[in-house]
């Protein structure tokens, strides 16, 4: 019993120990900030039903979307390329084929309306001082302007896949691979993952001319995105491990919680599409943790059974000088 108590002590200290270096003093040195659970309360709730008919017809006409952004699964593919995209608007605006399925429908109905306060980023476009937002505001079509932006979010989210049939990759890329990049390949069930630029996933060049050429368009790219952003936006290939799944939902919800007048907007994707991201997140910074949780239940039964034996042992030798 002796050896069991000084176990026990033991793996308190440690435990506190470990408890005073990590989390409570990452607390004390970092803002903390509860998820709103993507609820984005700030914003006015929806009251009236969409109609997908309608708003396709706004979204292909009168709302102008198509101008700047592309619809693959609609068979419309981006007016511009990536670079062009970007020295054009400071950022390539995003494919619409999954906005109906990563961005919250509140969200997306008040970014329609009001591109920088849906954003969070009025502070940097102000109109009163001549500075716009690059993706202009819908003044509606002549009719009930609250219902015509329904309508336009209704046809976004039916040609949007299924909460479940959203990929990790297409939440990601979606939501932040237009600002972010991933340097990492990554292994996922025996399958290689290219290293993702702002401009797409680098390929596989069989010539040198064209992989500088690639490389020279994310540069270019990367420049105009400087420009607009103030800095370059960071490489993701590690955060969910150096910040955390809790730091990254909650920035990613508000960033202005964190960092007061940051350029990064506000990103406004919905609980599940989150989830999706974080998921995508630990795919390329952490792909082998289902293995080493795995490989860690086997250690540690390794060494609960060979502490019995240890003890039963120890008993045995005693017994034996006594």
């Amino acid at each position: 019993m002796k050896e069991l108590f000084i176990l026990a002590v033991v793996t308190v200290f440690t435990l506190l120990t470990y408890y005073l270096v990590e989390p409570f003093a990452h607390s004390q040195m970092h803002k903390h900030f509860e998820s709103e659970g993507f609820t984005y309360k700030d914003l006015p709730a929806l009251t009236k039903k969409g109609d997908a008919t309608r708003g396709k017809d706004l979204v292909m006409g009168a709302g102008a979307c198509v101008g700047c952004h592309g619809i693959e699964v609609a068979g419309l593919p981006a007016p511009m390329d990536p670079v062009t995209a970007a020295q054009s608007y400071g950022v390539n605006p995003p494919d619409l084929s999954n906005a109906g399925a990563v961005y919250d429908a509140k969200f997306l109905a008040n970014l329609i309306k009001n591109p920088a306060h849906a954003l969070m980023v009025e502070h940097k476009f102000d109109p009163a001082k001549g500075k716009m937002h690059p993706m202009p505001q819908f003044y509606g079509a002549g009719g009930d302007i609250d219902q015509e932006i329904v309508d336009m979010v209704a046809y976004l989210q039916s040609i949007a896949p299924k909460p479940e049939e959203l990929s990790a990759d297409q939440a990601f890329e979606t939501a932040c691979g237009r600002c972010h990049a991933i340097h990492y390949e990554y292994n996922l069930d025996g399958e290689l993952h290219p290293a993702w630029t702002q401009i797409g996933e680098k390929p596989a060049f069989k010539k040198k001319q064209d992989e500088l050429k690639f490389e020279s368009n994310v540069l270019d790219y990367q420049d105009a995105l400087t420009k607009y952003m103030g800095t370059l936006p960071p490489d993701l290939s590690m955060y969910i491990r150096s910040r955390g799944e809790h730091y990254i939902k909650t920035f990613v919800e508000n960033p202005q919680n964190y960092l007061k007048g940051t350029a990064m907007p506000r990103v406004g994707v919905n609980a599940e599409a989150a989830e999706k991201i974080i998921e995508h997140l630990e795919n390329v910074g952490d792909s082998k943790r289902h293995k080493r949780e795995e490989v860690g239940k086997n250690v540690m039964m390794y060494i609960f059974i060979f502490a019995i034996f240890a003890i039963l042992w120890k008993k045995e030798v005693w017994r034996d000088l006594h």
